[in-house]
């Protein structure tokens, strides 16, 4: 081994650094005389692509949401808290079916015409490659159908979660939502009535006080879709009249499939919710009754009448008999006869002066005679009714009624025909011309050429005066052509449209807690 190497030795650490180097202290003290390098960036390419999510994804709550509803004020109220709720999570409810991105349909099963229209909305969104989000008692009743498949569908008690259906649907999922709101077993009446709405009519709020009935009409899809009878607690519907009231509205409509059965679910009726409803109306303010069927109305005429005589409660009531023959309403399953629906209307008559009482009647229904439909057409001329809503038998699939033996197409025209003809013979309020009466004025006519108000029986004027929500006597001058009344071949549980000129005396209006109208920017919701 060498040992040249070795022959030096090495001297101590300490001894190599000599006192002119740096010391470590020194070292970290000089650093503050380093500048360290910046490197710049492109600012305004930095903050673009913070604010801007990558082409290919999808940000739920900024998408244009087109809305269309079909059928009663149940359905229509539904379709009011689904725009509020998407409305108030940030999506825009546009007019525009063209511009917008998803379509929300929610359909009526009522009748064919209707759910043709349903579909062929369908088919058009389609065609324009719109997200869809289905919704009503179509889907609801049969969501099997082979129209809807692959499309998203919320259910009739599940519109509280409709923010999640469309944001999943515009993700490109498709989301079925088709369950019941129950709490400990017992099936609810539905969402909570407390969610944000944007109302068709700012001054008119529709407060479905149950879903569901307790009959079973051999006819009658939307019994597979509402289900049976669930009301809602009274609190809390009184709760949400009070929250409407707040908000500027004067005018309450409830309504369901069957008003008169309310409460049977829960221990309590309709009158003990209508007594606590009127306690908390202000002055101004009306409330309208929706659709009852004979049979539950029945034990509470007395309480009823008096409701009715109420002076914040309009003096109507609709109560459809659909047939004057014992045995088609047996074939219907109607629960009443001919006998229980003449004694309502004439004690309501003989204990409610003036009230206006709307009907319904079905032309044409399995295994109707001549014989039957003349027994209808007697009862309409006997108490000429001021408002009738006459429709043409559909069968609709699924129903007993589908599976009877039908009557010609060309036999149930014809008895529509003959019994609106009976309707237009009569002129029930050429009596009224030149009284004066007080009325309320809610909206604006369809053509927006004059301002409609309503009477206390919720007879239907118009004038072309300039105020919204306002109380007002008038004196009716005439009736276009000697006729107020109108035929409408429209389902249960809408009100009939009667019609009067008027001139305008001692004008009144009532202070609201609230502005009477929203924004001028609100949406308009398409409802038939």
């Amino acid at each position: 081994m060498p040992s040249a190497s070795c022959d030096s030795l090495l001297d101590d650490i300490e001894d190599i650094v000599s006192q002119e180097d740096l010391k470590p202290q020194d070292r970290h003290f000089s650093r503050k005389h380093v500048v360290p390098k910046v490197r710049k960036r492109n600012t305004q390419k930095y903050l673009q692509d913070e604010n801007s999510p990558p082409s290919n994804s999808t940000i739920p709550g900024i998408q244009k949401i087109w809305m269309r509803t079909w059928g009663c004020s149940h359905n229509n109220s539904d379709g009011e808290y689904m725009a509020g709720q998407l409305a108030a999570y940030g999506y825009e409810i546009t007019e525009n079916a063209s511009d917008a991105d998803l379509w929300l349909l929610n359909s009526c099963t009522v009748k064919n015409p209707a759910e043709d229209h349903f579909r062929n909305s369908i088919k058009k969104a389609q065609e324009e490659n719109k997200k869809i989000v289905l919704a009503g008692c179509v889907p609801q009743a049969q969501p099997r159908q082979d129209y809807l498949k692959g499309l998203s569908i919320i259910g009739v008690q599940q519109i509280d979660r409709v923010v999640e259906v469309v944001e999943e649907t515009i993700k490109g999922h498709s989301v079925r939502l088709l369950g019941q709101k129950k709490n400990n077993g017992k099936r609810l009446g539905g969402a909570p009535l407390d969610l944000p709405k944007i109302r068709k009519n700012p001054l008119i709020e529709i407060i479905s006080i149950n879903t569901g009935c307790l009959n079973a009409c051999t006819y009658c899809k939307t019994k597979h879709a509402r289900g049976n009878l669930a009301s809602y607690p009274i609190d809390e519907l009184v709760d949400r009249a009070k929250q409407s009231f707040q908000e500027g509205v004067c005018e309450i409509w409830l309504t369901s499939e069957d008003t008169g059965a309310y409460g049977r679910d829960i221990g309590t009726n309709l009158p003990a919710l209508l007594w606590k409803l009127v306690e908390v109306i202000p002055r101004g303010a009306m409330l309208r009754l929706g659709m009852t069927n004979p049979p539950y109305i029945l034990e509470h005429l007395e309480e009823m009448a008096k409701i009715l005589n109420h002076p914040r409660v309009y003096a109507f009531l609709h109560i459809p008999v659909q047939s004057a023959s014992d045995s088609v309403l047996t074939e219907m399953r109607r629960e009443y006869c001919v006998a229980d629906f003449k004694r309502v209307v004439d004690f309501l008559k003989e204990k409610v002066p003036g009230i206006t009482l709307a009907t319904d009647i079905i032309c044409g229904f399995p295994g109707e005679t001549d014989q039957d439909f003349q027994e209808t057409v007697k009862l309409v001329e006997e108490y000429k009714f001021p408002s009738l809503f006459i429709n043409q038998f559909y069968p609709r699939p699924g129903t007993p009624a589908a599976k009877m033996a039908q009557i010609p197409a060309q036999v149930k025209k014809q008895r529509t025909k003959d019994l609106s003809r009976v309707f237009h013979s009569y002129n029930p309020y050429d009596h009224k011309i030149g009284e004066r009466q007080q009325v309320l004025v809610t909206e604006e006519s369809f053509d927006s050429k004059f301002y409609v108000a309503h009477n206390r029986f919720y007879e239907q004027m118009k004038s072309e005066f300039s105020f919204l929500w306002l109380m007002a006597e008038i004196r009716a001058r005439e009736a276009p052509q000697g006729r107020c009344g109108q035929v409408r071949e429209r389902e249960a549980g809408e009100a009939g449209c009667l019609w009067c000129k008027a001139e305008w005396r001692d004008l009144e209006r009532p202070p609201p807690p609230l502005p009477l109208l929203p924004s001028p920017t609100a949406p308009m919701l398409h409802m038939e």
